[in-house]
C-alpha cells in the first residue's frame, strides 16, 4: 500500500491535517505549495467520499461553511427549469455554457451561484468547504476555475475542496477517470 492510499483511507486523520494547516499561523505554506493559489484539495478515494463528508460535518466547527455542490446544482436546475430545455437545444455544441457562461458574459449560471456561496462564506469570516464536487463533472466548471477566481485568490482564508480522485503515478484522476489540475492548490491526502 503506497503512502497515498494509507492516509486516504483515514478521513479523520486527513481532515485533521487540513484543519491544522488552515487554523495555524502558517497559511503562507498554502500559497507556497499552491503556486500562489489559495486552495486546498482534500483528496479522497471516490469510494470513500461519503465517509469523508460525514467526518467533515462532524469535525468542522462554526468557522467553516460547508457548501454542497449537489444542492447547488439541484437549485440551479429548479430555478431555471423553464429555460433549460430551450438552452440545451440552443447550445447543443456548447452545453457547458449553461452551467458556466463564456468569459466576459454574465448570467444566472451554476458557476456564479458557487462563487456567490463562497463569497458569502468569506463575508461571514468562514472558510468555504466544497463537498460533492463530482456534481461539476461535465458541466464545464473545473476546480481550476474556482481556484483561480479573483475572489478566492485574494481572500485571507483558503478554499477547501473535497476532491474524489485516485492516484495514477504522479497524476490525480478526478472520479477515477479525468486528469486533474494540481496547479493553484495544495494537495492534502
Amino acid at each position: 500500500m503506497n503512502q497515498y492510499m494509507s492516509t486516504a483511507i483515514n478521513p479523520e486523520h486527513t481532515i485533521s491535517q487540513v484543519m491544522r494547516l488552515v487554523e495555524s499561523d502558517k497559511r503562507s505554506e498554502i500559497r507556497l505549495n499552491a503556486n500562489g493559489g489559495n486552495s486546498i484539495l482534500l483528496v479522497c478515494l471516490p469510494s470513500l467520499e461519503n465517509q469523508y463528508i460525514v467526518k467533515i460535518n462532524e469535525m468542522l466547527g462554526l468557522e467553516y461553511s460547508i457548501i454542497d455542490l449537489n444542492e447547488l446544482l439541484i437549485s440551479f436546475v429548479d430555478n431555471n427549469k423553464s429555460q433549460l430545455a430551450e438552452m440545451f437545444d440552443m447550445l447543443r455544441g456548447s452545453v457547458h455554457q449553461i452551467f458556466k457562461s463564456p468569459e466576459g458574459e454574465t448570467g444566472p449560471d451554476l458557476f456564479s451561484m458557487i462563487l456567490s456561496k463562497i463569497e458569502n462564506a468569506y463575508n461571514e469570516d468562514k472558510i468555504p468547504v466544497l463537498i460533492h464536487s463530482g456534481a461539476l463533472y461535465g458541466s464545464g466548471i473545473d476546480n481550476i476555475h474556482l481556484m483561480e477566481s479573483e475572489l478566492v485568490m485574494k481572500s485571507k482564508k483558503p478554499l477547501i475542496i473535497l476532491y474524489p480522485a485516485s492516484q495514477d503515478g504522479d497524476h490525480l484522476l478526478f472520479l477515477n477517470s479525468r486528469p486533474a489540475s494540481k496547479y493553484r492548490c495544495m494537495i492534502v491526502n
